[in-house]
């Protein structure tokens, strides 16, 4: 979400409107949703993942939902967003990056909630009592270099944190972990084996720091490893002690910084979850499957 994204999300007239022609009110039909479902269900039951604190996310009312970015993003999302639908009868509203509004993209991404990652979207939706999630690494922290597992990107990212103050809106920290083990980076974007690749990411005008890396999943093949997948939400956070601050840009710092260190330990708690899990591999669920 570009931190210059300053819009107002209102038409001329005074009323509330969304990017590109966004739907205010996405409404899929059940039928849309169990189709979703069956789609991504050979990756549900390959990944077989595990959800906790569901329960953190407000029935009602707007919040902002503030998440890491896993490793090429978007793996886990439709793993994630059902399981809120069915837990918290919410369809929550998806910041979406700008490379992904293309023509036919658009127009499904819109169906399901999501819109373009702009400031005056994200806000448009928090007035209207919205669950909104976004990820303050955006696409640098999805594709990652090799050395950065798990690891947030976060430096200089405080307008997820403006949003929240200037809405006067909670916010849950939701950490995701499953597919940074699931892939071995072969090479970063940046190697010089991926030269051609960041070439053609120019010619596209996509920005080169966002080329992806060359991965490896089963031996040398792209299907990744069966690794379970792992979601936690922590407690709301209360921005109330930040909504009075003289200094807008200190506040948001240090909200910001509360933030990742409650999203810190979502992380952590998952990595000891995972841990002492014994179906963590799929050998593992297989072997608990049996009878004896």
């Amino acid at each position: 979400m570009s931190n210059d994204d300053k819009g107002t999300g209102r038409a001329e007239q005074g009323g509330p409107i969304l990017s590109d022609g966004a739907p205010l009110d996405p409404a899929p039909s059940e039928w849309e949703i169990r189709a979703f479902e069956a789609f991504f269900a050979p990756l549900r039951a390959w990944t077989s993942p595990r959800f906790f604190g569901l329960e953190n996310i407000p029935a009602e009312g707007p919040v902002l939902i503030v998440a890491n970015h896993n490793l090429l993003g978007g793996i886990d999302a439709p793993l994630l967003m059902p399981a809120i639908l069915r837990e918290r009868g919410r369809l929550v509203r998806g910041l979406a990056e700008h490379v992904l509004m293309q023509p036919g993209v658009r127009e499904i991404l819109h169906r399901f909630g999501a819109v373009r990652g702009t400031r005056a979207n994200c806000l448009t939706l928090l007035e209207r009592g919205e669950a909104v999630v976004v990820f303050p690494g955006g696409g640098r922290e999805a594709i990652r270099r090799k050395g950065e597992k798990y690891a947030l990107k976060w430096e200089g990212r405080t307008g997820f944190a403006r949003m929240a103050i200037q809405a006067g809106v909670p916010i849950v920290p939701l950490a995701m972990i499953g597919i940074d083990d699931a892939y071995d980076i072969v090479f970063d974007g940046q190697h010089p084996a991926m030269r051609p690749l960041r070439w053609t990411c120019e010619l596209l005008g996509i920005n080169p720091e966002l080329n992806p890396p060359l991965v490896k999943g089963i031996g040398p093949t792209p299907i990744p490893r069966p690794e379970r997948f792992y979601f936690s939400a922590g407690a709301p956070i209360d921005p109330t002690p930040w909504l009075e601050a003289e200094d807008l840009d200190s506040a948001a710092a240090d909200l910001r910084d509360v933030v990742r260190k409650g999203l810190e330990e979502e992380l952590q708690f998952l990595f000891t979850e995972r841990e002492r899990d014994s179906g963590r591999s799929l050998f593992g669920r297989l072997r608990g499957a049996l009878p004896w």
